[in-house]
């Protein structure tokens, strides 16, 4: 039996990483100032192995889907608190589309209320994460979807 120590899990932790790090851009659109969620988020994302950008808070779309061209990544997360999922969401995606960037998988966390949940995933959002989601449940989203 394996100890279960810190090592030890780190070493495991290792093993199920893909060889490829993910690049993952983690951006707070609009105007909520709250980027706590974020932050933790960023810290469990490249706790897992993976390259976090975090581009701060008050990101306009535009400012979000530049950010993704010039480091070239393969997933958005965005934080939203303030209620403009419905607005950001689309005009990001629209962004991505004019850029070449239809690749890319965009994840949205916050508050979404579950009515709003069908037309962000219609305009391309892969998942939404809820108010309660572990980071290990986003962890693993990720690294599913980016498998090698």
């Amino acid at each position: 039996m394996t100890p279960n120590t810190p090592d030890a899990q780190r070493r495991k932790r290792l093993q199920n990483m893909p060889t490829k790090k993910i690049r993952v851009l983690i951006a707070k659109p609009g105007l909520d100032g709250h980027d706590r969620g974020a932050k933790v988020i960023a810290r469990a994302l490249r706790d897992a192995g993976m390259e976090v950008i975090y581009t701060g808070l008050r990101q306009t779309p535009e400012m979000i889907a530049s950010a993704a061209v010039q480091e070239d990544v393969d997933v958005i997360g965005l934080s939203i608190l303030s209620g403009a999922h419905n607005t950001i969401c689309p005009q990001l995606m629209n962004l991505l589309h004019e850029k070449g960037m239809d690749d890319v998988t965009v994840l949205v966390g916050g508050i979404i209320p579950g009515a709003d949940i069908p037309a962000l995933k219609q305009a391309g959002i892969a998942e939404i994460f809820l108010p309660g989601t572990s980071t290990q449940a986003i962890v693993d989203f990720i690294q599913k979807k980016h498998a090698a």
